[in-house]
């Protein structure tokens, strides 16, 4: 009986949109400041930053940023129960990381949009990757890598997820690249406003 009251409230950016961008900056050795996701975010999605961090870039984490700058990447075993949507793209990075990455605790990955450890790894083989899908996430080894076409399955993040190994692999094609509408309509154009060639 006491009815509302308004009041100012706080809406975090997008910690997964971000993630690409994060990961972006991992593999190139370049520099990005991310803004509206910081250390006190509630997204499990926001640790990200600390799973690269463990895999060898310099994170700085502000209130209500996230700071990255690459450098030389190594594999880490790590659970991403509570962040299983960048499962793709760390996935992805770690074809580029020194020794093995053990992804785990993530089997409720394959009732996605698709079973992304299978849709994650069938692809990444196609590009030479070295990786293994296990029960409940995938083993990920350096490889080296070059260009084909890539399947989406339907799968945003996949779409997303794969454009990050085009900036190290000349020649990817990605199929149907427009299913990124379910999440983020404009990724590819970001992606060109920061310089990336993408070809439609």
């Amino acid at each position: 009986g006491k009815g509302y009251q308004g009041q100012d409230y706080r809406v975090e950016g997008d910690a997964s949109s971000a993630s690409y961008f994060l990961a972006a900056a991992a593999l190139t050795g370049g520099k990005i400041s991310i803004e509206g996701v910081g250390r006190m975010s509630v997204q499990g999605d926001a640790q990200f930053a600390d799973v690269l961090a463990a895999m060898g870039c310099h994170v700085k984490k502000d209130v209500d940023s996230i700071g990255l700058a690459g450098d030389i990447l190594r594999g880490v075993e790590v659970d991403c129960g509570d962040m299983p949507d960048i499962v793709p793209t760390l996935a992805v990075v770690a074809l580029f990381a020194r020794g093995r990455t053990r992804i785990r605790n993530v089997a409720h990955l394959r009732y996605k949009e698709s079973d992304r450890l299978r849709s994650v790894a069938t692809e990444l083989k196609k590009l030479g990757g070295r990786i293994k899908e296990l029960p409940d996430g995938l083993e990920v080894e350096e490889s080296s890598l070059e260009g084909t076409t890539l399947e989406t399955w339907d799968d945003h993040r996949l779409a997303m997820a794969f454009s990050v190994a085009g900036l190290r692999v000349p020649d990817v094609v990605i199929r149907d690249p427009k299913v990124v509408s379910k999440s983020f309509p404009d990724y590819f154009s970001r992606l060109a406003d920061l310089g990336v060639e993408v070809v439609e």
